[in-house]
């Protein structure tokens, strides 16, 4: 317990932005018979929980299967006039298990799950990650992913209700401006 008192006040910094609650992380359900290859392509950030590493507008990501089977993950972001992008790769972790990923961006993030909590593949997909802090703490990451630069209010809150039902607290979420993308 000496560890963490001396530990926390160099976290807390680096998590500002994030939402943090104590305990382990919630294990939601994830989209039953995903299909990776239907889920490639581009996607927009519609909303997510607040994330120190995403600060900008007209966020979105493309998602590319390679030949070996994992995924190339291109997210991007305008961010004080320029265009930001960063690289990643996502494998899958359990192949009984597809929409259970694991990504890493390297000099950023190691690694870190990155689950698919529901999709239709054609115009929604509602992610989540998560990660464990000392085991007494979770940091929450949560996406609420279109195929266009907007989804209708009832989407939203029907993505929404697939988080709150997955023990998942959405109260902090943001809507991401797609605005003056082109």
């Amino acid at each position: 317990m000496a560890c963490f008192v001396f530990i926390l006040p160099l976290l807390l910094p680096l998590m500002k932005a994030q939402v943090l609650h104590w305990g382990s992380c919630p294990e939601p359900v994830t989209q039953p018979e995903f299909n990776l290859k239907q889920f490639m392509g581009r996607w927009f950030e519609i909303a997510r929980l607040p994330a120190q590493f995403e600060k900008g507008r007209c966020i979105e990501t493309n998602f590319t299967l390679n030949v070996d089977g994992s995924i190339q993950v291109v997210s991007s972001e305008i961010l004080k006039g320029g265009i930001r992008k960063i690289a990643g790769r996502a494998t899958v972790v359990d192949p009984k298990n597809p929409a259970k990923l694991g990504i890493s961006f390297p000099h950023v993030l190691p690694y870190a799950p990155y689950w698919i909590l529901s999709t239709d593949y054609v115009n929604s997909a509602v992610m989540y990650s998560c990660t464990d802090v000392l085991k007494l703490f979770h940091v929450d990451f949560a996406w609420i992913l279109s195929r266009s630069r907007s989804l209708p209010a009832p989407n939203i809150s029907h993505a929404k209700d697939i988080f709150t039902s997955n023990s998942v607290d959405v109260s902090r979420m943001v809507l991401t401006s797609q605005q003056g993308c082109d």
